[in-house]
């Protein structure tokens, strides 16, 4: 393959290496993902084409898509040549992808933490702020959605009970998984954590539904109150 200079566009490039062209005949497995982010930013500046921002891009970040997800629209428009269009296409692919990871559609009962793990992770275990969510159960602990509580700072966020059973008694639901993230990757829960989990199980009861479990979710694992035995 060529080499081609940071400033040639990529409409002079050979077909092989044009990204769009490429995906097109090869298939998008065949694509890097410095090719792939260079098809979302769609051109170039004067003097760097999409490919060489996407490399730029991905260089500010090691290389790691995981850091790239974490980034804001604000942070991406901060790179030359990424203004909020090119920001806001980069943010919407992000969020399509964890969608997608999110999907159960097996209908199955839930039988374990890390299937809560593997639902929520991509959806909050890179944030750089806390979010506290619920999964909802019926009867046979299949789920029925998942809802964001609340959304706090860095430290903390505040999960308002009344919004939860509110929501839940909506939804029907007799099961309630309590998940949130520590931003700071600590897997130790505080004892705000502790009183809250043992506050909304107390509350569930009156309303014969239960708090199966309480995760916190870190960027690279998780802990379940259930599996340690704290509720």
């Amino acid at each position: 393959m060529e080499t081609y200079p940071k400033n040639s566009a990529i409409k002079y490039w050979a077909e092989d290496d044009r990204p769009r062209e490429k995906l097109l005949h090869k298939g998008r497995q065949h694509l890097s993902d410095s090719e792939l982010i260079a098809i979302l930013l769609g051109s170039g500046t004067r003097k760097h084409s999409a490919l060489a921002l996407a490399r730029d891009l991905l260089d500010a970040y090691s290389g790691d898509m995981n850091l790239l997800a974490r980034a804001s629209i604000k942070e991406l428009m901060r790179f030359p040549g990424i203004g909020s269009a090119k920001a806001v296409i980069i943010s919407a692919a992000i969020e399509l992808s964890a969608r997608r990871k999110q999907l159960n559609d097996t209908g199955e009962p839930v039988r374990g933490s890390r299937e809560i793990f593997a639902r929520l992770h991509p959806r909050i275990g890179d944030l750089t702020h806390e979010e506290f969510w619920v999964v909802f159960l019926n009867q046979a602990n299949r789920i029925i959605c998942e809802k964001q509580i609340s959304k706090g700072g860095i430290t903390g966020t505040v999960a308002d009970p009344r919004l939860i059973f509110k929501l839940a008694l909506e939804e029907g639901a007799c099961g309630l998984i309590l998940v949130h993230n520590h931003p700071s990757n600590s897997l130790n829960p505080s004892q705000a954590d502790l009183d809250l989990t043992r506050k909304l199980a107390e509350a569930a009861k009156n309303l014969d539904m239960r708090v199966l479990d309480h995760l916190i979710i870190t960027q690279q694992a998780y802990v379940s109150f259930a599996d340690e035995g704290w509720i």
